[in-house]
């Protein structure tokens, strides 16, 4: 006959005690179990598990009432503290995950995901005083898209990280005055536009900056600041800055000789999660602005940020449909349809062609990695060194099924680029996951007038580039000498080559890619960009052009830079080198690529407006998030505390300076980084502002002198001087200023291009 059970009572050696339905020896059903301590479990059993619905009653006073799975708080189920903290919604293994909403015991309340315990996810997080943020979190912090909305009236609607302010956003005063910009850490960084109160704000679709979570954008509508819909059920979106991670509860089980059960306990009291307000709202001189600017509703403010010091002011006056024009230049960029394959040769990037780029470097780099390495032999190089495959939507044997359209794939010299790869230590999984993984490629609008189609990897170290026939045949021919260049001199500034692909779309058209990689792949904000040829003629930008994307030209730079003597020796040396190198190549026309980070004076305090946001905060919160900028510090170089791998933009070894007794040498940033200083990375130097005298009045540049952190490369290395039609290579065709001759060859170049960086660029200390 089948045991159903029986209702029993046992009482067990150290206290415990179990009442209600037993079979065989183990709890069966329904019962209640009471520990020693008070703690008491009364719900369902499985064998000798609690498993089903219950009720848990701890002695601290805390209770949980919902669904338990082999012993743990898992499902869904409400659990209030005794200090009068609760939480109603998804549970995985004793800890909060899924969709729930939390009431802190300080009247602050949460609603919205969970992951293991900690915020994750979309959410709305609502402060006692009325503070309200709605957006994203990671790891229990604000991360990624979000609105903050303070009870002054003031709004944010942009990008955090690790709960501040991080990348482009929108900051909209509770006065009605606007500022559009970008921010680092908490603090505006870089350029910005402010809109005084008064004046009609515009409506942007703004793209983020590469450091910045989201992968698509988003839309940005100033006046409503309607909250993102959350892609959830029951949930608003959320995300918070410091907030305390709710411990999760252990299991705590109690075996006895005679009855094995394995039940929930707690033997610390279920703690209270506080979550502080950061109140982070700007500072005082938006407040002036607003103030004063607000009887003059047709001015608007260009101005410039290093770590929240403000360092560039433009004044211009100008209609709404010239404000809204420009805002659109500076932070819109067309998205891509993925429904459709687009017409590259017509402008417009296309979804597809990414997808068949990263599918077939993909297939080329997993087919040449396992083949035993070994010196490159002549065969190695030239078009006849190629790995062909045809890979049809459908797949084949030897290739996936894919949803992009057939096409052919074409590898230009695997063994050679293979080698170039491991000679820049360059790991061959980091290099497909950087361009063939799950993030993809994003575009990028072309910084010249090639008409090229310029991809960027998620992780910003590749910059893939289309170049046409002529281009591709110039790398092809002087490929055996780049490869013994790179490798003769580590600290080489020309461009890292990693890969020459071509594919062949229906029709015969055909596109052809060189992944290079990324100068300016930085933690730190880049400010200023400027491609560099030592010329005058036709090297400026028009000012309704330039945005905060714009890489400038020669004309356009305003300064000289001063550094270290052993380092500008280095530099220069190196740079000596390399044009050698491209002179014997007949290679002309390259510039250098000069980016910079500007710090902020040092004098300035820049974490004022910063300070105030930290006002509500814990003494012992403030200095983990506060940033002081003091300037740039040059420290003995120490392996083990800076980051030493290699990447597609690192170069050689570490440098020496001069100020240092010749010792390689460490940048530090306080507050911000370590970092290794390199030939044309992390390279410190002061910025001294040149002497107009035709300065426009509009423009206000508050310093003559900044501490800078320098990033170059030489690029555009593929235009060829083609002796037997030089008369085509005029100077204004080369942009170079007509001298007695009419054409320019590549020695008269490298010169020219040399003399002006050591006079003009980077002068000799006096």
């Amino acid at each position: 006959m089948e045991d159903n059970g029986r209702f029993d009572e046992k009482s067990f050696s150290n206290g415990d005690v179990y009442m209600g339905m037993i079979k065989g020896i183990l709890p069966h059903e329904k019962g209640k179990y009471t520990w020693s301590d008070g703690t008491v479990y009364e719900g369902d059993w499985e064998g000798e598990k609690m498993t089903g619905k219950g009720l848990v009653v701890w002695s601290t006073g805390a209770q949980y009432e919902g669904e338990i799975c082999g012993g743990y708080l898992h499902g869904y189920g409400t659990l209030t503290t005794s200090a009068g903290c609760s939480y109603r919604g998804g549970w995985k293994m004793n800890a909060q995950h899924g969709i729930g909403l939390k009431k802190y015991s300080n009247s602050d309340m949460y609603e919205g995901l969970w992951k293991e315990g900690v915020l994750e996810g979309s959410g709305r997080y609502t402060w006692k005083n009325g503070n309200i943020y709605v957006g994203n979190w990671k790891n229990g912090t604000i991360h990624g898209r979000g609105i903050m909305k303070w009870v002054n009236g003031d709004t944010f609607d942009g990008f955090w990280s690790n709960g501040l302010m991080h990348g482009s956003g929108v900051y909209n005063f509770g006065d009605g005055g606007l500022y559009i910009g970008t921010w680092n850490k908490g603090l505006k960084d870089g350029k910005g536009v402010f809109y005084p109160a008064g004046s009609k704000k515009p409506s942007l679709r703004i793209l983020h900056s590469p450091h910045d979570s989201d992968d698509n954008g988003f839309l940005l509508n100033i006046q409503k600041h309607e909250a993102p819909k959350a892609r959830v059920k029951r949930s608003l979106s959320a995300n918070i800055a410091v907030i305390s991670r709710f411990k999760s509860f252990r299991q705590i089980s109690h075996r006895t000789s005679s009855l094995k059960i394995n039940l929930i306990r707690n033997d610390d009291s279920a703690q209270d999660c506080v979550c502080h307000d950061s109140s982070l709202s700007l500072s005082n001189d938006f407040d002036e602005d607003q103030s004063e600017a607000s009887v003059r509703s047709t001015l608007v403010y260009e101005r410039e940020y290093a770590q929240g010091v403000l360092i560039m002011e433009r004044i211009s006056e100008c209609s709404e449909s010239s404000r809204n024009k420009k805002q659109q230049n500076k932070f819109s960029v067309k998205k891509v349809n993925k429904s459709s394959c687009l017409d590259i040769f017509q402008g417009r990037r296309s979804y597809y062609l990414k997808l068949n780029l990263q599918l077939g470097i993909r297939y080329t780099v997993g087919k040449i990695t396992p083949v035993p390495a070994r010196e490159v032999r002549s065969s190695d190089f030239g078009d006849r060194a190629r790995i062909r495959m045809y890979f049809p939507r459908a797949g084949s044997k030897l290739t996936p099924p894919h949803c992009s359209i057939n096409f052919y794939w074409k590898d230009y010299c695997p063994m050679v680029f293979r080698n170039l790869r491991e000679m820049f230590k360059l790991d061959a999984a980091d290099y497909m996951m950087s361009i063939c993984g799950d993030s993809g490629l994003r575009d990028l609008s072309s910084p010249g007038k090639s008409g090229s189609i310029f991809y960027l990897s998620k992780d910003d170290r590749f910059v893939i580039k289309t170049v046409n026939k002529s281009e591709l045949k110039v790398l092809l021919r002087m490929l055996p000498k780049y490869y013994r260049h790179v490798g003769d001199h580590e600290n080489t500034l020309i461009t890292k080559f990693f890969g020459l692909h071509r594919i062949t779309l229906r029709g015969g058209k055909k596109v052809r890619f060189v992944v290079m990689g990324n100068v300016f792949c930085t933690e730190l904000q880049i400010h200023r960009r400027y491609d560099l040829k030592g010329s005058s003629q036709g090297r400026y930008t028009d000012n309704d052009k330039i945005n905060c994307n714009t890489t400038l030209k020669d004309l356009d730079l305003k300064y000289e830079f001063h550094m270290d003597k052993k380092l500008r020796e280095s530099l220069l040396k190196q740079i000596s080198l390399d044009c050698k190198f491209l002179e014997s190549q007949h290679i002309i026309d390259y510039s250098l690529l000069l980016g910079l980070h500007f710090r902020a004076p040092e004098n300035m305090k820049a974490f004022v407006e910063h300070h105030e946001s930290m006002q509500n905060l814990p003494s012992g919160d403030e200095e983990e998030h506060l940033i002081l900028p003091k300037g740039l510090v040059l420290v003995s170089h120490e392996p083990s505390i800076v980051n030493t791998e290699p990447g597609p933009h690192i170069r050689g070894n570490t440098l020496r300076a001069y100020s240092m007794g010749d010792s390689e040498v460490d940048l530090l940033l306080p507050g911000t980084a370590r970092l290794r200083v390199q030939l044309g990375v992390n390279m410190p130097a002061q910025a001294t502002r040149k002497i107009e005298e035709d300065k426009v009045a509009k423009e206000v540049e508050l310093f003559e002198v900044y501490d800078v952190v320098l990033y170059m490369g030489i690029i555009d290395i593929l235009q060829s001087y083609n002796l037997k039609k030089k008369v085509e290579h005029s100077y204004k065709s080369l942009q170079f200023d007509p001298l007695t001759v009419s054409v320019i060859e590549p020695k008269m170049y490298d010169e020219r291009f040399l003399k002006f960086l050591e006079e003009k660029v980077f002068p000799e200390t006096p």
